[in-house]
């Protein structure tokens, strides 16, 4: 268990600080790499870039704080990895470089493994919370519940 949550931990913090380098280089240093603006390269509105980074942001802290429902977890895999494929597919529409095509997808790859182990830990703690408690020495099954 140990090596699944290092894993883990290892790769949701790769991804989580993409996220955060990618807010950062599109509000503050959007005019850095693209004299027009990045978004505006990309042939994106103004008001997407305040939607993807309130979205992103919303994402990284959902990631990042424990306790917070596996369902809602799994809204902010599935909008990164919405994110990532289409940062992918806008670079290769505007021509850029395959470095700017290939990278969102390399990230892709190690937010399908954050996710994966994610699952997988969730499953040991499912399947510890509900093998058997001991009473007086005899082990019994644990009680069905529901969370």
């Amino acid at each position: 268990m140990k090596r699944r949550k290092l894993i883990y931990w290892i790769t949701t913090g790769m991804v989580c600080s993409v996220m955060i380098f990618s807010v950062f280089s599109f509000t503050v240093f959007d005019y850095q790499l693209y004299p027009e603006g990045a978004f505006e390269h990309l042939g994106l509105p103004y008001y997407f870039k305040v939607e993807l980074t309130i979205a992103k942001v919303l994402g990284i802290l959902t990631l990042l704080i424990p306790g917070i429902h596996a369902k809602i977890k799994e809204f902010a895999y599935f909008g990164f990895a919405i994110t990532l494929l289409s940062a992918s597919i806008a670079h290769f529409a505007t021509g850029d470089g395959i470095l700017y095509v290939i990278d969102p997808l390399i990230f892709l790859g190690i937010l399908i493994i954050s996710y994966t182990y994610f699952r997988k830990l969730r499953a040991e703690q499912s399947e510890a919370s509900t093998t058997s408690i001991v009473k007086n020495g005899k082990s019994e099954p644990a009680p069905y519940s529901v969370k």
